[in-house]
């Protein structure tokens, strides 16, 4: 897999890890240590994405 690919790759996780947590936000009830495990997903493919772009 070609770099770009793979950092098209996590874009596209990272922005689904968005929408979780924006949609985990919305919704009553939901655990926030739920929310906190996807808002640290997000943050780890943000870093990976930062350290892959040249």
């Amino acid at each position: 897999m070609s770099l770009n690919a793979h950092l098209d790759q996590l874009k596209k996780k990272h922005a689904s890890l968005s929408d979780k947590v924006e949609q985990a936000q919305r919704s009553p009830g939901v655990d926030d240590l739920h929310v906190a495990e996807l808002k640290k997903q997000k943050l780890r493919l943000k870093e990976e994405i930062a350290r892959l772009t040249p």
